[in-house]
């Protein structure tokens, strides 16, 4: 259900007429129009968390509606992320360094990059700017120390 479409259901649930949620909620009754219409791309945070106050709802569900990420969508899709790489290997990488958890990841793009003929990424990912030596060393070529 789209922003608009929840504000209006949830007016409607609290029995409100839009010039009342608009008082409570220190909105304009236009600007309040304009969120049910869907006319307002990017509602600010703070409009979103006094509507939602005024109908007594949680402030992320008008959050997600409106398209923003909040804590519940960011932790589902970390979870979901979490539950395809092995518990071993994700035990083993989290007790390594940062530095050498940052030159693994390296190896690993370089690896990639040679399986999927694509280029280096401007972030630097390539070892020294080559990707066929990061490649090389990566698949064991040459010994790499981590």
């Amino acid at each position: 259900m789209n922003l608009g479409d929840r504000i209006r259901n949830l007016r409607d649930q609290c029995e409100l007429t839009q010039g009342q949620l608009a008082q409570s909620s220190s909105v304009s009754q236009g600007y309040l129009s304009q969120l049910e219409n869907g006319e307002v791309k990017n509602p600010s945070a703070a409009v979103l968390l006094r509507v939602a106050q005024a109908v007594k709802v949680d402030p992320d569900e008008l959050f997600e509606a409106a398209g923003y990420p909040t804590v519940r969508t960011l932790r589902a899709t970390y979870e979901r992320y979490e539950s395809t790489i092995d518990d071993e290997l994700l035990s083993y990488l989290s007790r390594l360094p940062r530095d050498k958890q940052r030159r693994l990841l390296s190896l690993l793009q370089g690896i990639e990059q040679v399986l999927t003929g694509s280029e280096p990424d401007k972030a630097g990912t390539t070892e020294e700017g080559h990707p066929d030596r990061a490649a090389a060393r990566a698949v064991g070529l040459t010994k790499v120390s981590l």
